[in-house]
């Protein structure tokens, strides 16, 4: 990416310095990079690494009302194009969440969302109420995670579903809501459109692709609950359709993931109407990517003369 050539103190004038910030559903981010939930734990794990102050924001793990151990077996397993997963929302439950992580998690500097997940609408129900006390800026409503046997992902599939969760957190949550959809709907439309009529103020997408790995050694499958969740690399392409098709058809903030790992990745969901993007898998591997992201935007609004995200944006949900 070439660097904008701005006129020297001696020229007629100076080109305005890009202004990264954006704002979700009346939260303003610094910059439109976030942390994706599973990906950067609760902040403190990557400080050593990067400049945490520096994201828009940080997305935590998922977080349900009680305590999880997560799947047992394994549970992550390479592949030639991404990563599947099968961690099973491993946390400390978010009475804990509040008391012990949000308090460092809030002094990082980012804004924090929270990703929330449950096995019942009334255990979703309960978490929003707890997590919209506490000094968080964002739920993010969790009803796409592949990996657990109960909730989670069966929630995101269908349209009358994923109202009824959405609808009754929006009745106890008192923080912007933004719901993340799953891939893995027959019609992820229909199911933001449903999210948004209950009450939702954003959306984000897309969770993981269901997926599959075998043992061929063990003749068995290598996650134990068969299936699992595949990020990385493989699943852009069809990650930024999904989130060019939502924004043409909805009028809320869109939050688009899935597979980026560049500067030109994310700056490609920003053409395509996202209001912001989250990293994920490509942090695993390279932390400082995150700010490669971020100067890569800001480099390219430059030499192109954008003085504002929303300017970058070719989809109507963004006029």
């Amino acid at each position: 990416m070439n660097k904008h050539d701005i006129p020297s103190p001696g020229g007629n004038h100076s080109s305005p310095v890009p202004d990264l910030s954006v704002d979700i559903a009346g939260v303003r981010l610094k910059n439109p990079v976030i942390a994706a939930s599973g990906t950067f734990g609760y902040g403190r794990e990557y400080q050593d690494l990067i400049d945490v102050a520096e994201l828009g924001a940080i997305c935590t793990k998922g977080l349900t009302l009680h305590p999880r151990p997560g799947n047992r077996g394994i549970r992550l397993q390479e592949t030639a194009a991404g990563l599947i997963n099968s961690i099973g929302l491993e946390n400390p439950g978010i009475p804990a969440f509040i008391e012990k992580e949000l308090p460092q998690l809030r002094r990082l500097g980012p804004a924090v969302i929270a990703n929330l997940s449950g096995s019942s609408i009334e255990e979703y129900v309960e978490g929003a109420r707890l997590l919209s006390a506490s000094d968080i800026d964002m739920i993010e409503l969790n009803i796409s995670c592949p990996n657990v046997k109960a909730g989670g992902m069966a929630f995101g599939l269908c349209p009358p579903d994923a109202a009824a969760v959405t609808a009754a957190v929006r009745q106890v949550c008192t923080k912007p809501l933004m719901v993340k959809l799953s891939p893995n709907a027959p019609d992820v439309i229909a199911v933001g459109k449903a999210c948004v009529d209950a009450g939702a103020d954003a959306l984000s997408l897309v969770n993981t692709f269901k997926a599959l790995a075998i043992d061929i050694h063990q003749r068995r499958p290598v996650f134990e609950h068969i299936t699992a969740g595949l990020s990385g690399p493989a699943i852009k392409p069809i990650a930024l359709r999904m989130v060019w098709e939502l924004c043409g058809a909805l009028s809320v903030p869109v939050i688009g993931l899935g597979g980026i790992a560049s500067p030109e990745d994310a700056l490609e969901f920003l053409l395509a109407g996202a209001r912001a993007i989250q990293v994920g898998t490509a942090i695993f591997s390279r932390p400082p990517v995150l700010h490669e992201i971020i100067e890569g935007i800001r480099e390219y609004m430059g030499h192109h003369d954008f003085t504002r995200i929303e300017q970058l944006s070719i989809r109507p949900n963004y006029a």
